[in-house]
C-alpha cells in the first residue's frame, strides 16, 4: 500500500519514482532506527509529554535528514554501487539521476532540515551543524577506515542531544548516556548490514566493521547491544524510569538474542532480516518509555 502510494507519484512526474528510490522513501527502515532514540530521549527531555511543535519538527527532521543522507551516501558511491549486487540498480549507478540533480537534490533537503531547525532555539540551531558534518561524511569514511560504522552511529545519535536542547534548553551531561546507547546500538545493526556485502566489499576495497571484526563478528554485534542495554538501564537510573521502561528493554534484549541465533549460519539474506529486526527492538524500548511516564 505504501510503495503504491509512491508509485503513484509519477503520474506527476514520470522521474519521481527514480528520486523515491535514491532517498530510500520505499524502504522506511532507516526513519524507524532513526526516529526511535530521538523520541526517546524528546519523551524524557519533556518528561512523558513533549511539545506537540517539537514533536512534528523532529519527526519531519528526521525523515529529511534521512533522505539527505541516503542521497550524499549515493554520490559518494556512485563509482562503487555499480560493482555491488545489492546496488548496482540505485539510481546514480545505474545513470537515471545525475550526479548534479544529486547534489542539489541534497542541498534542497537539507536547506528544509534547517528551516525546521530554526523553529527551535540556538543551541539546537548550533548543534545542527555538528549533525550535518556527521551525516555528509560517513558515506567517505568507508574509504579510509574500517570503522565507518562508528561515524554513523555517531551521526543516528545526534537527534538525541539536540531534542534535550530543544525541549528543555539545556544539554544534562546524562543525555550523552543515550548517545553513548544508540552509537553502540547502531554500529550493531549496521554491522549485520554490511554482512551482507562483505564479500563485494573484500573485492572492491570497501571498508567495514563486518570485515574488521571477521569471525567474531555476531558475538560483537551482541555485546555492542548488550552494552547498550546497559548504558540504557544507567539513563533509566538516572530519569528514574521504572518498571515499563525495564520492559521494553527486556524485549529488546530478545529482539538481540533471536538475531544472534538466526545469523547463527551468516546467511546474506538472513543477516540483511536481522538489521530490519532491529526496528522492533527500538519500537519496544519507546513504548517502554511512553508507558512508563504515561501510567504516573
Amino acid at each position: 500500500m505504501y510503495q503504491r502510494l509512491l508509485k503513484s507519484l509519477n503520474h506527476l512526474n514520470p522521474r519521481a519514482w527514480d528520486f523515491v528510490q535514491l532517498t530510500r522513501m520505499d524502504k522506511p527502515i532507516g526513519i524507524y532506527l532513526l526516529l526511535w532514540p530521538t523520541l526517546w530521549a524528546l519523551w524524557i527531555a519533556g518528561k512523558g509529554s513533549p511539545s506537540l511543535a517539537n514533536i512534528v519538527i523532529f519527526v519531519l527532521g528526521v525523515v529529511l535528514t534521512r533522505a539527505g543522507g541516503c542521497v550524499i551516501n549515493d554520490w559518494a558511491d556512485r563509482k562503487v554501487d555499480g560493482h555491488v549486487k545489492r546496488t548496482e540498480q540505485r539510481p546514480l549507478a545505474s545513470g537515471k539521476i545525475t550526479s548534479k540533480e544529486a547534489l542539489v537534490f541534497f542541498a534542497v533537503l537539507m536547506a528544509i532540515s534547517f528551516l525546521l531547525v530554526l523553529l527551535t532555539n540556538a543551541a539546537t540551531i548550533w548543534l545542527s551543524f555538528g549533525g550535518l558534518a556527521l551525516a555528509a561524511s560517513y558515506p567517505f569514511m568507508k574509504r579510509y577506515t574500517y570503522y565507518p560504522q562508528v561515524v554513523l552511529g555517531a551521526a543516528f545519535s545526534w537527534g538525541i542531544p539536540m531534542a534535550f536542547t530543544a525541549e528543555t534548553g539545556s544539554l544534562p551531561a546524562t543525555a550523552w548516556l543515550l548517545w553513548i546507547a544508540n552509537l553502540l546500538w547502531t554500529v550493531g545493526y549496521d554491522t549485520y548490514y554490511a554482512m551482507t556485502d562483505r564479500d563485494d566489499d573484500l573485492r572492491i576495497g570497501v571498508k567495514s566493521t563486518a570485515i574488521l571484526f571477521g569471525d567474531a563478528d555476531r558475538a560483537i554485534i551482541l555485546t555492542l547491544q548488550v552494552l547498550a542495554l546497559g548504558c540504557l538501564l544507567l539513563a533509566g537510573s538516572a530519569f528514574e524510569l521504572g518498571a515499563w521502561f525495564h520492559a521494553g528493554l527486556l524485549v529488546a534484549l530478545g529482539c538481540f538474542a533471536w538475531e544472534f541465533w538466526y545469523t547463527r549460519d551468516r546467511d546474506r539474506l538472513k543477516c540483511f532480516r536481522a538489521f530490519l529486526h532491529n526496528h522492533w527492538a527500538g519500537l519496544a524500548i519507546f513504548v517502554g518509555i511512553v508507558l512508563d511516564y504515561g501510567v504516573r
